[in-house]
């Protein structure tokens, strides 16, 4: 089973479950809004991601944030802190399909990784 986690108003989420629904590939939806996301989880995306691609710095949460609060993002630990605290500083949508994480949307790596129907 596929495994989405992200939020319910995200476009780039959106795009992803359409995405999935066409090519009929059953998943679950984790939405971290409500569902919160556990330290366990955060710390494994990051050893997979890297800290530094699982913050969305592009995001409005981010930009949103004091400068002096951004300042002390400088590592996993303070990354993963945010991240829990913020969670819509996450970049997604983040899938789990078996041994296989992607994140963000994109085409090509969902085609190439995903499961086939």
């Amino acid at each position: 089973m596929i495994e989405v986690y992200g939020i319910t108003n995200c476009n780039t989420v959106k795009k992803a479950v359409v995405w999935l629904k066409e090519h009929s590939l059953p998943y679950r939806f984790h939405d971290y809004k409500k569902e919160g996301i556990t330290e366990g989880k955060m710390d494994a995306w990051c050893h997979y991601f890297g800290w530094e691609n699982l913050v969305n710095k592009a995001g409005t949460t981010w930009k949103k944030l004091p400068d002096d609060v951004k300042a002390t993002i400088v590592n996993q630990p303070s990354a993963i802190q945010l991240m829990l605290n913020q969670n819509s500083v996450i970049k997604r949508p983040v899938i789990e399909a078996g041994k296989k994480l992607l994140i963000r949307f994109n085409e090509e790596e969902y085609k190439i990784l995903l499961p086939k129907k």
